[in-house]
């Protein structure tokens, strides 16, 4: 499963790459032609914005934004669809289908803005630059497998289990009450834990496991287990600031895609009602 995402997510990299590589190559003498000669230019007839490559673009960039937020909102809000797929596979495809789309609409209106479409173009932008701002606050929160954000709770628990588990690995009662200890004091960070916790003391459990006899498979799985709940205990005491700053986060993104969405619909209804139709 894990090699299949990451091929999914190469593909999503290749797929915008090259067509927005693409485009540029093709049109790259048009786009960079002054405005007042463009409608010389051999490339004017396809690449303006009602042309039929350039409609097309805003058609299509317009589509890909609606599905990818529309696609997102429903997978998170109907309990229907919760069985369809990991919802970090659902943000995923969003983050794609939005990073494409507003690329091809910026191709579509050929670098020229102005009027009502500007505001909706503005709009997207911020939309586009606050998704990576909210996607680097979304990695710094832990989450469930099923992509469900934790709670300091969630994590405490899940400190507790594992210390559970590397009881029942570990035999030697003095290096597993060192480690449990260890493991323990995450669950309350603090500027001394922090202190005491550092890389290069986890390099060395390895080689105390292996002096007290522990096997070969259970050295993997506890360290695999100690590595995950440092960095969940590294995480931990920025994980509210970093919830909160996710709501914020809400409240900057959403209204502007909304505004989007709003100009947008105008702006098709008004091409449609002067006759703009695309291949049809």
């Amino acid at each position: 499963m894990r090699h299949f995402r990451i091929v999914i997510n190469l593909t999503y990299v290749v797929v915008t790459v090259f067509l927005t590589v693409w485009i540029a190559l093709v049109a790259y003498g048009y786009y960079m032609t002054p405005l007042e000669s463009r409608f010389f230019h051999d490339l004017h007839g396809e690449f303006k914005p009602s042309g039929a490559l350039g409609h097309g673009l805003g058609i299509i960039g317009s589509l890909l934004m609606i599905i990818g937020v529309g696609s997102y909102m429903m997978r998170k809000r109907f309990k229907m669809l919760r069985r369809i797929g990991l919802l970090k596979y659902w943000l995923e495809f969003h983050i794609f289908l939005c990073t494409l789309g507003p690329i091809l609409v910026l191709y579509h209106t050929a670098f020229k803005f102005g009027g009502l479409v500007a505001i909706s173009f503005w709009s997207m932008v911020a939309v586009f630059l606050s998704g990576i701002l909210g996607r680097y606050i979304y990695l710094q929160i832990p989450h469930t497998i099923e992509g469900r954000m934790m709670s300091r709770t969630d994590i405490q628990d899940l400190l507790k289990e594992s210390e559970q588990t590397l009881q029942r690995l570990i035999t030697d009662d003095v290096l597993r009450e060192s480690i449990t200890a260890e493991l323990h004091a995450l669950s309350v960070p603090n500027t001394d834990t922090e202190s005491k916790v550092k890389p290069a003391k986890l390099s060395t459990i390895p080689r105390h496991l292996k002096d007290a006899g522990v096997p070969d498979k259970n050295r993997s799985e506890i360290v695999a287990i100690l590595k995950r709940n440092f960095a969940f205990g590294r995480r931990i005491k920025r994980l509210e600031m970093m919830q909160n700053l996710f709501r914020y986060w809400h409240v900057v993104h959403l209204p502007f895609a909304l505004l989007m969405l709003i100009i947008m619909i105008i702006h098709v209804v008004v091409t449609l009602l002067f006759g703009y139709k695309w291949i049809f």
